[in-house]
């Protein structure tokens, strides 16, 4: 059996690939992809930003179908019975277990954790990244079986964006009563504004768009700022104040990608509170930052790249048992079929769709 796979020759440029689908060795599994998204890194390597990855396989956000199991794959991580015709989720990196931060109990920042999906598609077995029809599960990835109830639309966002913002909040401590400001109504803030929600805190999304915003609102925001009508930082700054008792937000989350984000955030923060920095994950770019600001006022600066892989299994969780509440299906605006990946990645760079979604040949 064939299998193809997208293949970026050098940023902005893409070609397609064909290969064998091998059989998986003990212990790992073939899937067959049924969508997989356009999430922000995909972008920033497509237009040239990321720092390490120039070519190679794209793709990471994934819904998939289990087709062949490997020997003694019998239970996904979470110890559910696992068959063929079964669909999934998997960390698309790996917690090797024994580099220094996974001896320290780190496993969001394995040394090894691009193993894989870093190679290139010559090197066997190939189907490396989702952008493909199928995928090579390695045994050191951590799968999950999705609920029922979970549409594909839900599960493939799962993996990276709900799962990494829901590792964020929990990182930060975050609890019933807090606030807290999010910067950025993309997928990564609309999904930390329902995990907030449902951990009771008091949710302020802070965007530019109109449309965003009201989509915040039906993510479990409770207050929105419009930076349309707040166009100075003072003015954003002056609004949070008096939507938290003029102290400032307990926590906020910069999630725009944008650095200019990051120091208005850090004055939006109480004193002794937290800024959760998420959304800016491109090396190399800089901001003029007073950093004895945070320090006289006491702020913790938390962030998170990547998750701890059973975060995964929480999302499906999450989303099963708030099915109906939040329009999850509706993060994914816009389809395009495996022939038209260019098109998906250059709509998401120009901003045209809020999250592209690729969906596979059945």
């Amino acid at each position: 059996m064939k299998g193809q796979i997208a293949v970026m020759t050098e940023p902005g440029k893409l070609t397609y690939q064909e290969y064998t689908v091998p059989d998986p060795e003990p212990g790992a599994i073939i899937a067959r992809i049924l969508r997989s998204n356009v999430c922000g890194t995909e972008v920033h390597i497509w237009c040239g930003h990321h720092p390490a990855k120039r070519s190679g396989g794209l793709g990471h956000e994934t819904v998939a179908v289990v087709e062949k199991l490997g020997a003694g794959v019998t239970h996904d991580f979470a110890g559910q019975p696992i068959k063929e015709g079964d669909r999934i989720v998997s960390t698309y990196f790996i917690h090797c277990r024994r580099c220094y931060p996974c001896q320290k109990g780190q496993f969001y920042l394995c040394d090894n954790a691009y193993r894989f999906w870093g190679l290139q598609p010559e090197v066997d077995p190939h189907f490396h990244a989702t952008f493909a029809t199928h995928w090579y599960i390695h045994p050191e990835q951590m799968f999950y079986k999705v609920p029922d109830n979970v549409s594909d639309q839900a599960a493939a966002s799962a993996n990276c964006a709900q799962s990494q913002v829901y590792f964020g909040l929990d990182l930060s401590g975050i609890t019933y009563g807090d606030s807290l400001v999010i910067q950025g109504a993309g997928g990564l803030g609309l999904n930390a504004a329902a995990i907030a929600h449902e951990k009771g805190a008091e949710v302020i999304m802070v965007d530019a768009v109109p449309l965003r915003l009201e989509e915040a609102k039906k993510f479990g925001a409770h207050h929105t700022i419009s930076m349309a009508d707040h166009p100075t930082v003072e003015a954003r700054v002056e609004a949070v104040n008096k939507l938290t008792g003029g102290r400032g937000a307990d926590y906020v989350m910069e999630v725009a990608g944008v650095l200019e984000a990051f120091p208005e955030g850090m004055k939006m923060v109480r004193a002794g509170g937290k800024m959760i920095s998420m959304g800016t994950v491109t090396p190399g770019k800089t901001i003029p930052y007073d950093p004895a600001y945070s320090v006289r006022r006491g702020i913790t600066t938390v962030t998170a790249l990547r998750y701890n892989g059973p975060y995964l299994k929480k999302s499906m969780d999450f989303l099963s048992a708030n099915k109906g509440k939040y329009p999850f299906d509706a993060l994914l605006d816009k389809d395009f079929k495996m022939d038209r990946i260019v098109d998906a990645l250059d709509e998401s760079a120009a901003r045209k769709v809020k999250r592209a979604s690729i969906v596979m040949p059945k």
